[in-house]
């Protein structure tokens, strides 16, 4: 069904775009138009990449804090997982999901019924965390970095809270007033920002280098604390879960894959050119990263005094940044803020896109949000005051915020793992099942080790996922007396039927199936015939419902007619709900006959508390009033409503 015109200017602003994005849902011409302006796969790996890249702005800091002096092992130890691990998982989940579901449209492929949705739902809500997670902790960040810069400090000390609610804010007023995908943007920030980067890490490197004692420092106090090599690994192995965040950006990269151009031999069933370049796209990104990570967490380690990362330190939250001052002064270090503050600024953008992208992929069409969950403003506001909840409960603090992003993380990493495990089996493929199965059982550890070493991620993922849960529980109940039905299609012997009873009073009865003898059939017209004391010449054709899935909120209706036993004309529908379906079908018959017609039913057994939740959960239930509610929703006026009896 499409929603109902706004009348006032700001509801007709807010669901500004409703139904273009239903469409967009739906492909059509949105699919003609992302293949006309796709982009090359490198500037696309920029859209991740003010994700993916705007990490170091706080991860050397947090690799520091986590562990220490071993900072260096423990981000080769993060390295090999990025690079033997969770590259392969999204290469193969790219190759699976070439339209950009990501691994959750994976996984809920394998699970039907209420159980594949209600898995689904979880995931979501650990999406929500990461990518809610991201816009906080990044903004959060962004603010250290001004409130930290020594040109600023004195003017803004102590608004660190304030800061970051105006960057959220602004946010969201960019999307509220419309965000295109702005791809050149993110191109010019990641190149500034890697460029600067690199200049940070060279100089680094060159003290390091030119300041032999620093090295010598650093491998005896390594020595001294941990004794040797393998006790090092060992504990860079137990840490590694807390450096989890460089994880960040393989669910991003699947997600824009849409926006790759691939080859123009490319269709939208076989895609082999997007395929080839978002493959290309995640590698290049991984890579980039891994050599970033691993230079600056040795820097950092050796050049900054280990009391710096600390709260409340001049490097904590920004280590690069610290750096960048120290050994390049400050109208260069500034010039880093700045770059550092935009991208990462930039990077919730990147986030609060994933989430448009995301939710109303779902929720909608499980029946789980309203309509307007499809317009892009209301969903905006939502995510901003969730992300202003969030930004307060933490404090606007980036190492609070880092357990939770993590756990995000991590989850969706493992759901990937699993997914293309169970995908390489289904495949035959004995070798890449084995493997992937590793990859799975490394990331559910690493994903359990950060569980219970910092649950505030897991406390903050079930607030969402029992939000989520809520919302959408009380959503489909809202909308359970819809019609659901996307299309009706009949075909010849149902159009036969109808057309011949259309030339007399149309009168149907809906039937259970059971045997589908003629007892049944017969048994079953005598006691309409009785109950509603009609003549025996009056004609009938009976209409079944079957249930498929019942969890299923839309879908379309095909209706078949048939003979049996050379007497009794039926018509058989199958739906996830029986009232519905029997509802869309009634007002479809009264539209191409232009007659109301009569449906008959018997009363059903049971209360009717126990009836309705059969009809929630199962599609069943009392039919018959439920029928009737479906039409008065649908069709206001009563004398165009078709009648329903109940004997």
């Amino acid at each position: 069904m499409t929603s109902p015109v706004p009348t006032g200017r700001l509801r007709a602003w807010m669901l500004e775009g409703l139904s273009d994005m239903a469409r967009h849902q739906q492909g059509g011409q949105a699919v003609a138009e992302r293949r006309d302006h796709g982009q090359r796969w490198w500037r696309v790996m920029c859209l991740t990449g003010v994700d993916y890249f705007s990490t170091l702005g706080y991860q050397p800091g947090i690799a520091a804090l986590a562990a220490g002096l071993l900072s260096p092992v423990a981000t080769v130890v993060l390295v090999v997982v990025t690079l033997a691990g969770a590259l392969p998982v999204y290469r193969r989940v790219a190759q699976e999901s070439p339209r950009g579901e990501g691994s959750i449209a994976m996984l809920e492929r394998l699970l039907s019924f209420w159980k594949g949705k209600l898995f689904v739902l979880t995931l979501l809500g650990f999406a929500a965390t990461d990518f809610l997670i991201t816009i906080t902790l990044s903004a959060a960040d962004a603010s250290t970095h001004l409130v930290e810069n020594p040109h600023l400090t004195s003017a803004l000390h102590g608004k660190q809270m304030l800061i970051t609610l105006l960057l959220v804010a602004l946010l969201g007023a960019v999307f509220m007033k419309g965000f295109l995908e702005a791809i050149g943007v993110a191109v010019a920030l990641v190149g500034a920002y890697l460029a600067l980067n690199v200049v940070v890490v060279a100089v680094g490197l060159w003290h390091v280098a030119t300041a032999g004692h620093v090295v010598t420092d650093w491998s005896n106090a390594l020595t001294t604390e941990h004794g040797n090599v393998l006790v090092m690994v060992g504990v860079a192995l137990l840490v590694f879960p807390k450096l989890a965040l460089g994880l960040s950006g393989f669910e991003t990269g699947v997600a824009v894959m849409p926006h790759v151009k691939g080859d123009a031999s490319d269709t939208e069933e076989r895609p082999a050119g997007r395929i080839r370049d978002t493959k290309k796209l995640l590698t290049t990104a991984a890579v980039i990263m891994s050599c970033f990570l691993i230079a600056t967490s040795f820097i950092t380690t050796l050049l900054i005094p280990a009391d710096e990362f600390e709260a409340g330190g001049k490097a904590n939250g920004r280590a690069l940044a610290y750096l960048a001052h120290e050994y390049l002064g400050n109208v260069f270090g500034t010039v880093y803020d700045v770059s550092t503050i935009c991208i990462l600024w930039f990077a919730g953008a990147s986030a609060m896109a994933g989430l448009l992208n995301l939710m109303p992929r779902y929720l909608p069409r499980y029946g789980m949000a309203p309509h307007w969950a499809r317009a892009v403003r209301p969903m905006v506001l939502v995510f901003t005051l969730v992300a202003f909840l969030v930004t307060w409960i933490f404090d606007a603090d980036v190492d609070a915020q880092g357990g939770a992003y993590a756990t995000g993380v991590l989850v969706l990493i493992s759901s990937a793992a699993i997914a293309v495990t169970i995908a390489a089996r289904k495949a035959g493929q004995r070798n890449w099942t084995i493997a992937f199965g590793v990859i799975s059982a490394v990331f559910l550890y690493t994903t359990v080790v950060n569980v219970f070493e910092r649950p505030d991620g897991v406390k903050i993922g079930a607030c969402f996922i029992v939000g989520i849960m809520l919302i959408s529980l009380l959503s489909r109940l809202a909308r359970a007396f819809e019609l659901r039905i996307t299309g009706i299609s009949t075909d010849d012997m149902a159009k036969r039927f109808i057309r011949d009873i259309s030339h007399r009073t149309i009168r149907f009865i809906a039937n259970e199936p059971d045997r589908r003898d003629a007892a049944e059939y017969r048994d079953k017209i005598k006691q309409i015939r009785s109950d509603n004391d009609l003549p025996a010449e009056e004609d009938f054709v009976f209409v079944e419902v079957t249930v498929a899935d019942p969890s299923e909120f839309e879908a379309g209706l095909v209706v078949r007619g048939e003979v049996l036993h050379d007497r009794y004309r039926v018509l058989t529908l199958e739906s996830s709900s029986i009232p519905n379906a029997l509802a869309a079908f009634l007002l479809h018959v009264r539209d191409t006959t232009g007659q109301r017609p009569h449906i008959y039913f018997e009363w059903t057994e049971g209360t009717p508390f126990a009836n309705f939740w059969r009809f929630f959960l199962f599609g069943q239930g009392e039919v018959a009033p439920v029928t009737r509610e479906v039409l008065r929703e649908a069709e206001p006026d009563r004398n165009r409503r078709p009648r329903v009896h109940v004997g």
